[in-house]
């Protein structure tokens, strides 16, 4: 056996911390959007509030892995929304429409869709 092979198993461990640090760097967004820290750089309309509340309940449950696939789903068509509805009305390319971020969380959810929380997650405890 490989010693890439032997990595294999810590694919659930790894799998938890990827779902762990996306949650708290999506929660950096909700509270950037709901209690302006950081400081919000647009103004909040009430669709970017909407959002906040959708990405603070979101994050938090994606961090605990509670609900991991149903909200994961949700979140990752937030942000397939966001990025149609605010990025790609500034420019094509996300180099340039400060869309890689929305690309990237919409691609991590859909992932944690189909992979479910991996470790470290309220969703084991429940079965």
């Amino acid at each position: 056996m490989s010693a890439f092979e032997r990595l294999s198993q810590y694919q659930p461990a790894a799998l938890a911390v990827l779902r762990i640090v996306t949650a708290v760097l999506f929660f950096e967004h909700a509270t950037q959007k709901l209690f302006n820290f950081p400081a919000a750089p647009f103004e909040v309309t009430p669709l970017f509030f909407v959002a906040g509340v959708i990405e603070l309940i979101g994050s938090i449950l994606i961090l605990l892995g509670l609900f991991t696939r149903p909200v994961a789903f949700i979140l990752s068509g937030e942000m397939a929304f966001a990025y149609f509805m605010v990025h790609m009305q500034i420019d094509f390319f996300p180099a340039n429409n400060q869309g890689d971020g929305p690309i990237l969380f919409c691609f991590i959810f859909l992932y944690l869709v189909f992979a479910g929380p991996g470790r470290w997650a309220l969703d084991n405890r429940l079965r």
